[in-house]
């Protein structure tokens, strides 16, 4: 940060020497708090949704990130797609994006949800980026828990590096 008399403890963050003062930005402040506390939307469209529970189950264990899934889209700061997307569902899964309050941040997990998969038919959406602003691609079919849990953290990064995002404006 470069005030004058403090110490660098980590990127952004300084400490007063002798005293338990640390100095940030708000920024900075918010979106480590944000990081800390993940709450993904429910919303499994088909086999992606089996290893979205897996990773919240207990031998991976997203609790400990602080990552409480909700079942109300009003709860939820993270929207997690799992799985194939067709054209009739769209409109549903826009919708339940649209409930979640500011800031929000959307998933695409599994093949059909980033690229529609191998399903090149009139039906199925070819990604959920077609409708949706897409923050993390999770690739694979179906992606192991331990590529959500890396599709998490490059979110957590994301958010870390954001500056003036408070509320409805993104």
């Amino acid at each position: 940060m470069g005030l004058k008399g403090t110490v660098e403890v980590s990127e952004g963050v300084s400490q007063v020497p002798g005293t338990d003062v640390y100095v940030t930005t708000f920024d900075k402040l918010l979106n480590w708090a944000r990081t800390g506390s993940l709450w993904p939307m429910t919303f499994g469209l088909a086999c992606c949704a089996i290893e979205m529970m897996a990773t919240g189950a207990s031998h991976y264990d997203l609790d400990r990130f602080g990552i409480i899934f909700r079942a109300s889209p009003r709860q939820a700061d993270v929207l997690i797609v799992a799985g194939t997307v067709t054209k009739k569902m769209a409109p549903i899964v826009r919708r339940v994006y649209d409930q979640m309050p500011e800031p929000r941040y959307v998933i695409a997990m599994g093949s059909c949800a980033c690229s529609g998969g191998v399903f090149r038919t009139y039906s199925t959406a070819q990604g959920c980026d077609e409708f949706l602003p897409v923050d993390v691609y999770v690739p694979g079919c179906p992606p192991r828990p331990e590529a959500l849990l890396e599709g998490i953290m490059k979110l957590q990064q994301k958010i870390r590096s954001e500056n003036g995002r408070w509320g409805m404006f993104r």
